[in-house]
């Protein structure tokens, strides 16, 4: 019964309506893809760009590394050399303290102290 009331001049408008909303529904899922394709491609910049840093990362990780165990030997070394020249600056002072008394004893023996 319903059907009869539908003039075919409504009819017409209707199917107008429903091609122009079919087609603005279209449009905006083509620019929803346009939008998706853009941020897919920067997602995946973005992934390249992370892999990228991880690598350089990784990098001076393994450089600071390096480095720390250099300077733990430069460390070491300078700590050695400081000991072993103490010890000479040590044994220098004990030498010149002996000389000094030899010749003290020496000089009074020869009546010149």
């Amino acid at each position: 019964m319903m059907a009869s009331r539908i003039s075919p001049s409504n009819l017409q408008a209707f199917n107008n309506e429903l091609v122009i909303k079919l087609e603005r529904l279209r449009e905006a899922r083509e620019q929803i893809g346009s939008e998706i394709v853009k941020e897919e491609s920067r997602k995946d910049d973005l992934d390249q760009q992370i892999h990228e840093l991880g690598a350089q990362l990784e990098r001076t990780m393994q450089s600071l590394t390096r480095k720390y165990a250099l300077s733990e030997e430069y460390d070491r070394l300078i700590h050695e050399t400081e000991v072993a020249y103490s010890k000479i600056v040590e044994s220098s002072q004990s030498l010149l303290q002996k000389l000094e008394r030899e010749s003290e004893t020496i000089a009074s023996r020869c009546g010149r102290g």
